[in-house]
């Protein structure tokens, strides 16, 4: 009967761990785009879930309509949430291939 090695398996959770804190920390550096109401907001988030930048073009500020405005740019800035999220995983199972039923 196979032995179970406990001090094996806490090493390579730890490993697993140093991993993924690796990827998240890759995916950091990284920039995500994305836009919306055809181009007139756009705006760029990190893999650490920050929001880094956001560009309105001057055409989409109505005085009468602010509330399409803030419609745009939460929708440009949830789509680079969601991206910023999916290059994150992306990371982590790039580093750890076994993990594929866990990240989902």
């Amino acid at each position: 009967m196979a032995k179970f090695d406990m001090n094996a398996m806490l090493k390579q959770a730890q490993q697993m761990q140093a991993q993924m804190m690796e990827a998240q920390e890759e995916a950091k550096q990284e920039i995500v785009e994305a836009s919306a109401g055809g181009g007139m907001v756009t705006v760029k988030a990190n893999g650490g879930g920050e929001i880094v930048e956001i560009v309105i073009d001057p055409k989409a500020i109505d005085p009468d309509d602010p509330e399409m405005l803030a419609d745009i740019v939460m929708a440009a800035a949830n789509e680079a949430l969601r991206s910023a999220s999916e290059l994150v995983e992306s990371k982590i199972r790039g580093q750890m291939p076994g993990l594929e039923g866990l990240l989902q």
